[in-house]
């Protein structure tokens, strides 16, 4: 990745690399904007952004998936505005460290990832920390205060009312266990994962666009189903708050719609908690049956799953060795991840690739999960992967 700096950049002189990592969510979807619990793995998967000075006022932004170049002037990055386009990410990330306080000195920065996008593997999450990192350039901020930052300019400046899940697995992956995340308190709990498990993701290949109105629809439903319900229990200030209990006893007197989107969530907090208790136990088998009835969940009564995802997760709880499988990620398209036996691991790719093949014409990708270490600086440069 240095030599590639140097050739488009003239000189690779103060280079440094930092790599964030992807996701998968093993349970517990569109709960982070209910501050309520979710269950990730940082992956393998990364972004990685090489840094150095620039010898003038500019901030470079090069994307080798994009093979495009753009420019921008360093000391007015607080004043950016949107573009909709590919460096609202790492421009936004720049805008906040600005406002910060951390003034964006002038650099050159090569960005090259791993983390296919639009899979439902966080992509936009880890180019945002990736930049983070290098745009601090050695400058020190709280860990937590970098997931912090990310966010807000995922919500402030890309327009995404998304939840913190992302860049904080992105910062606080820890390889060989899940993370369990409470998204209100912003403590986590790590989680240890059986190496008896394996985790795969398959992408469908359908793209989502999660800054779609239907995204902002369940975010609104969700804040729908809050007054509702607080009109009951008033200390209820979020779905985080209502147990079970409370639903049964006040899910009638809503909307037939906003009680199922409310539902999910309810029962998704609790089924994050199941997950954690199975995990610490080594129950393999109850983690599975969690992700299924969250697939189910996220299929009837949240309504983002599609006929691919569906599809994957029906088709993989067919084929041996197969414990669970749900969507994973915001909808609509993307990735299912599938909990199963290691030994099997093969097995299911090639079943599950050829079914998938025959019925939508499509090869889908597949992506052994292991959970990884999260954001850091590249102490070694020659073990970031080439180019893709």
């Amino acid at each position: 990745m240095i030599e590639e700096f140097r050739k488009l950049f003239g000189s690779a002189e103060g280079v440094r690399i930092y790599r964030a990592p992807g996701r998968v969510n093993l349970i517990g979807e569109h709960t982070d904007y209910n501050l309520g619990f979710v269950c990730p793995v940082a992956l393998q998967l990364a972004t990685y952004v090489a840094a150095a000075p620039a010898q003038d006022d500019r901030l470079r932004l090069y994307s080798e998936d994009r093979r495009e170049l753009r420019v921008f002037d360093a000391a007015r990055i607080a004043a950016a505005k949107r573009e909709g386009h590919w460096t609202d990410y790492p421009v936004g990330v720049a805008r906040e460290l600005a406002i910060a306080g951390f003034p964006i000195r002038p650099a050159n920065l090569l960005i090259r990832s791993t983390v296919p996008e639009g899979s439902g593997l966080s992509s936009s999450a880890a180019l945002e920390v990736s930049s983070a990192l290098a745009l601090l350039a050695g400058r020190s901020m709280p860990p937590l205060d970098v997931a912090r930052l990310c966010l807000r300019a995922e919500r402030d400046f890309v327009g995404l009312p998304c939840g913190i899940m992302d860049q904080y697995i992105s910062v606080f992956g820890r390889r060989h266990f899940a993370v369990e995340i409470d998204c209100r308190s912003l403590e986590h709990q790590d989680v240890p994962l059986s190496p008896d498990a394996a985790f795969v993701a398959v992408n469908s290949m359908v793209k989502h666009a999660l800054a779609d109105s239907a995204y902002k629809e369940r975010v609104e439903e969700c804040a729908s189903a809050v007054r509702g319900i607080s009109l009951r229990f008033p200390t209820v200030r979020s779905l985080r708050d209502v147990s079970p209990n409370q639903f049964g006893e006040v899910s009638k007197q809503l909307a037939p719609l906003i009680a199922r989107r409310a539902r999910h969530v309810v029962y998704e907090n609790w089924r994050v908690e199941q997950f954690r208790e199975a995990g610490f136990s080594g129950d393999l088998a109850r983690m599975g049956q969690l992700m299924v009835e969250s697939h189910r969940s996220l299929q009837y009564d949240y309504e983002v799953s599609s006929a691919e995802l569906d599809f994957l997760v029906d088709r993989a709880l067919e084929l041996p060795g197969v414990l669970g499988s749900r969507m994973t990620g915001g909808g609509f398209g993307g990735c299912t991840v599938t909990l199963l036996r290691p030994e099997f691991v093969d097995r299911f790719r090639h079943d599950i690739a050829k079914s998938y093949e025959e019925r939508f014409g499509v090869t889908p990708k597949m992506y052994e999960c292991s959970p990884s270490d999260g954001a850091a600086e590249v102490e070694q440069p020659e073990a970031v992967p080439a180019a893709s």
